[in-house]
């Protein structure tokens, strides 16, 4: 369980999406299944995101019920029982008689008996909650309820007559951080931090990008961040210039940036941090042109991160230093409105300046409301990552320009006033990076 999340905020998180859930309803969210890596190994298990949120239960082979109303308890869950020999192999399960006193749930059975109890919670109800299409393979045995339940019409049974979405109500609440998620978020961009800084030492004796990623992972585990929250990039190079690059294999040469997006996951959330700078320790003069450039970006992206604000509006603000820097540096002709409005810019900076954080990398939530896009609101964690990538093969601009790529990524939550920078612990201004890559 959760060490910093409370049981009872799980209880809150449930009761707040039964709020929402029409009275005469039902959700059903599953766990996320084991996948298999390679004959009898397993994929390390993380949970579904959504599962996880709503009740802190680490076990696969589990579902959740949410039945508002329901007259001897609301939330029930289904898992694996207790099995002494099976758990020498495979570790302790909980067991449905204490995952309600541990989790805090109303009610638990067994997961095996779940096609002889769950039809029955389901009669009776107009409308099903469920996260269509996520799981074929699940979605054949809601499916195979919902035609037990009809097969019994005759006698009396009601089956549901509507099938909604889970994912609307429930990533609208997803998206509002709530006080411990931003101190788990919080701590995991500490560590992440600590992981960065120590990369920056490591490249300093050569080696390849592996030996940095190293550096990454064996930070994470020390302080007991068990996993990444997404494959770490670590390139160097113009391996910097390709925006997902996870070989990691290249050698580290002098005179070389290296670009490193990498975060841990803790207790199922997630940080996410790039810094670029130079094997060496030191920046050439066309790396610090450049990277002064997206450093200023990123500088008036985070400026804009403030409640009231739209959330393209620090994409719009990066957008403008960065197009800016790039016509004084000669690499775009003409004027700043005209670059954008032409998007001359893409062949250097081809992505967003940000996405929603939190429990999945690329969090839930929508980005536009209607036709708008969504004002930001206290509580709403998001990454600032402007960047400029210069392609080795890129003919248009001189030769000294290419094969350089930077980006430059924090993690931010929306305050009242402003905005709170969750991983300003790592260096980021070129004398910080060299001062620290000197010691």
């Amino acid at each position: 369980m959760s060490s910093i999340i409370p049981v009872k905020e799980f209880a809150e998180r449930r009761r707040k999406l039964m709020e929402r859930m029409a009275p005469d309803s039902i959700a059903i969210i599953p766990a996320a299944p084991e996948r298999v890596r390679n004959r009898d190994v397993l994929h390390p298990f993380r949970q579904d995101s959504d599962f996880q949120y709503l009740t802190g239960f680490g076990e696969p082979e589990a579902v959740l019920a949410l039945i508002p109303g329901r007259e001897h308890g609301e939330s029930v869950l289904f898992c694996k029982e207790r099995h002494p020999e099976k758990e020498l192999w495979d570790g302790f399960l909980v067991g449905p008689e204490r995952a309600i006193e541990d989790y805090g749930l109303d009610d638990a059975f067994p997961v095996a008996d779940i096609d002889d109890i769950l039809p029955g919670m389901i009669e009776g109800r107009s409308r099903v909650y469920y996260p269509l299409g996520k799981d074929q393979g699940f979605d054949v045995r809601v499916m195979d309820w919902v035609k037990t339940i009809r097969s019994k019409v005759k006698s009396g049974a009601h089956p549901p007559g509507e099938f909604v979405s889970l994912e609307h109500l429930l990533h609208d609440l997803r998206l509002y951080k709530s006080a411990n998620e931003i101190k788990v978020m919080a701590r995991a961009g500490e560590i992440s931090a600590e992981a960065h800084r120590r990369a920056m030492k490591r490249a300093r004796k050569g080696g390849y990008e592996y030996n940095l990623e190293a550096e990454l992972i064996h930070t994470f585990m020390d302080h007991g961040a068990r996993s990444t929250a997404y494959p770490s990039i670590v390139g160097s190079g113009a391996n910097g210039c390709i925006l997902h690059y996870i070989e990691n294999t290249a050698p580290l040469k002098d005179g070389d940036l290296v670009l490193i997006d990498a975060g841990c996951e803790l207790e199922c959330y997630a940080s996410d941090i790039t810094r670029t700078f130079p094997v060496n320790g030191t920046f050439s003069q066309e790396q610090r042109a450049l990277y002064e450039v997206v450093l200023a970006a990123q500088y008036a992206a985070i400026e804009a991160v403030r409640p009231g604000n739209h959330w393209n509006q620090p994409h719009e603000a990066a957008l403008e230093v960065l197009t800016s820097g790039l016509i004084e540096l000669g690499l775009l002709s003409g004027t700043v409105e005209e670059a954008i409005a032409s998007e001359a810019f893409r062949p250097f900076f081809m992505h967003r300046t940000g996405h929603w954080l939190g429990m999945d990398v690329h969090d839930v939530g929508d980005y536009r409301v209607g036709d708008a896009w969504r004002q930001l609101e206290p509580g709403m964690a998001l990454t600032v990552e402007p960047g400029l990538y210069i392609a080795p093969d890129n003919t248009d601009v001189d030769e000294k320009w290419r094969g350089i790529g930077i980006r430059i990524e924090d993690d931010v939550v929306v305050t009242k006033d402003g905005c709170r920078i969750l991983t300003g612990d790592v260096p980021k201004t070129i004398e910080e990076i060299e001062a620290l890559m000197a010691e």
